[in-house]
């Protein structure tokens, strides 16, 4: 065999830092050590798998075919050398999170599965689904946890749990007393909205798709406990999910307006790279949270685990 699991490793590294100083950062190799990695796997094979730009380093074709085959691999060594060092449950799991799933579901399942399998690493990254999705894609992530669609053609997606949007609005706003709102009515309205690239702003989008006019949209923000303070404030009213809100409702710092006219639902989904070698963490991190909503047919229903 002409390369070495190291030299994998560091052809990896490279391949999703852009250049040999960063990647040796993450490695905690130096930097002519990285740099030597490199270029003896390029000898040894005879191949060159990068595209060299003064100091970024681009995959070319012969590197992007590689790149799943070897992260498949490492993480297959990973767990090989668990077993042979005889250490049993798993080693670490990456995961990404849009935000609504990240900020309301994702760290208390993550404390769940910590509790069953306290040896394993886990680290959580929380972005909108444009970002996640490129990261699933660039093999930054082993799994992702996501609000908005997905067409991208290399990654796999599930479907785990049904949610819905809602608009919403502080409890002394006119549409308060009346509970629901017609396309017209919401068309006077100056909203507080998801920024473009999440997944909540896509489904509000779509659902908005066939309204004649423009809205007047007075602020885009990034973050759901912004727009919620935002719309308290008197600023506008919104549109996030349910599972976002469902506190706020029950105190009554802001109300619900049921929209019979727009279909703001949508689907929470899990996603990975076709190509990703699936771990024994993956799969029982997903295991986990379709049994917890086995038997709820929406987000805000689901009952969430306490942490001991």
């Amino acid at each position: 065999m002409r390369f070495t699991l190291r030299q994998l490793q560091v052809f990896v590294a490279v391949a999703q830092q852009g250049n040999v100083s960063r990647a040796a950062d993450s490695l905690a190799l130096s930097q002519s050590a990285t740099s030597t990695s490199l270029s003896e796997l390029e000898r040894q094979t005879d191949c060159q798998l990068f595209d060299r730009a003064g100091k970024r380093l681009l995959l070319n074709a012969l590197g992007l075919q590689l790149l799943p085959q070897a992260v498949a691999l490492l993480d297959q060594a990973r767990e090989i050398e668990r077993l042979l060092g005889g250490k049993s449950g798993f080693g670490s799991l990456n995961l990404g999170a849009t935000l609504t799933v990240g900020n309301y579901l994702a760290t208390l399942l993550i404390g769940r599965f910590m509790q069953h399998h306290p040896e394993c690493r886990v680290r959580l990254q929380v972005h909108n689904t444009a970002h996640v999705v490129q990261q699933i894609a660039h093999f930054e992530l082993d799994m992702g946890l996501i609000e908005g669609d997905c067409q991208h053609p290399d990654i796999e997606v599930l479907p785990w749990v049904e949610d819905e949007l809602v608009v919403f609005c502080a409890p002394q706003h006119p549409l308060a007393r009346q509970g629901q709102a017609s396309l017209a009515e919401l068309s006077r309205e100056a909203w507080i909205l998801r920024e473009q690239g999440s997944g909540t702003r896509l489904t509000f989008d779509q659902a908005m798709r066939h309204h004649p006019g423009g809205l007047n949209i007075r602020l885009e923000l990034e973050h759901t406990e912004a727009i919620k303070r935002a719309v308290e404030s008197g600023l506008g009213i919104g549109c996030i999910s349910r599972l976002a809100l469902r506190d706020a409702f029950r105190r009554g710092s802001l109300v619900a307006v049921e929209t019979p006219a727009l279909d703001l639902r949508r689907q929470f989904w899990f996603i990975w790279h076709k190509q990703k070698y699936q771990t024994a963490a993956m799969r029982e991190f997903i295991e986990l949270c379709q049994a917890l909503t086995a038997d709820v047919s929406r987000s805000d229903q689901i009952v969430l685990p306490s942490i001991a």
